[in-house]
């Protein structure tokens, strides 16, 4: 008999995100890593501006919601006063790359001992699905309804930037879109959390996710979607893990 999966401390009421949008599986990973890390009453997430911020409605740590953009900056004065919190950053791909891209490498750049989690869907979703930095070549969007980059510009991979010029400690990629990438995924954040606790520095998770509603496809296409074509543009794995001193 198939056993039921206990819902986290940290999810106090039923996620209300669009249906098969990977920000209900991602907010349920961080929460059961809390929860396993033992961190509950010493955890302060810094919330973005998009879709995340449905987040408030269920769940139960404590957020501090930030302008646009501006988590990273946040998390940065946050560990500062608290020290010996976990402080981690939650937001979209157009929070973290688009408005506020220089917050993010500010952090990285200085090696801050904070972790980010961010969602990347290729598009702004909570405001209508307009092409962002990370929507892919001939992706159409409300905003470029032709196709986007067709200006040849390719999006950016803020990733592979942070883990290629950044000192920092620990980049990675996840995906989604499937139950095995999903459980990958939990590992990704049980590191970049570790990081912070093992006072490593600076660590980001990118996680791929579905966007059915802004898409226009079902959950299941939206899924493969992410498999066979955003997944080739921005490969999933470790990207950066810069080891404990003296860790061979």
């Amino acid at each position: 008999m198939a056993v039921a999966r206990k819902r986290p401390t940290m999810i106090e009421l039923q996620p209300t995100f669009c249906p098969g949008c990977g920000h209900g599986n991602a907010s349920r990973l961080l929460a059961e890593v809390i929860e396993e890390k033992g961190l509950l009453d010493n955890f302060i997430m810094a919330m973005g501006v998009g879709c995340c911020a449905s987040m408030r409605r269920h769940w139960g740590g404590e957020i501090l919601q930030c302008a646009h953009g501006r988590p990273a900056a946040a998390a940065r004065g946050l560990k500062i006063g608290r020290p010996d919190a976990c402080v981690v950053t939650y937001h979209g791909d157009g929070d973290a790359y688009v408005i506020g891209l220089q917050e993010t490498l500010n952090a990285a750049y200085t090696n801050a001992n904070i972790s980010m989690i961010v969602i990347n869907n290729t598009n702004f979703a909570m405001t209508g699905g307009q092409m962002s930095w990370t929507t892919l070549p001939g992706q159409k969007t409300t905003t470029s309804t032709r196709g986007g980059r067709q200006d040849g510009h390719l999006p950016l991979r803020i990733p592979e930037i942070i883990a290629r010029d950044f000192d920092v400690a620990f980049v990675a990629r996840g995906s989604l879109a499937s139950a095995a990438e999903i459980n990958k995924s939990k590992r990704l954040i049980q590191t970049a959390v570790e990081c912070q606790l093992e006072g490593r520095g600076f660590s980001l998770v990118e996680l791929l996710s579905p966007c059915p509603t802004n898409w226009g496809m079902s959950t299941r296409q939206a899924c493969e979607h992410v498999t066979q074509v955003v997944s080739q543009y921005y490969p999933i794995g470790i990207l950066k893990d810069v080891k404990k001193e003296g860790e061979q």
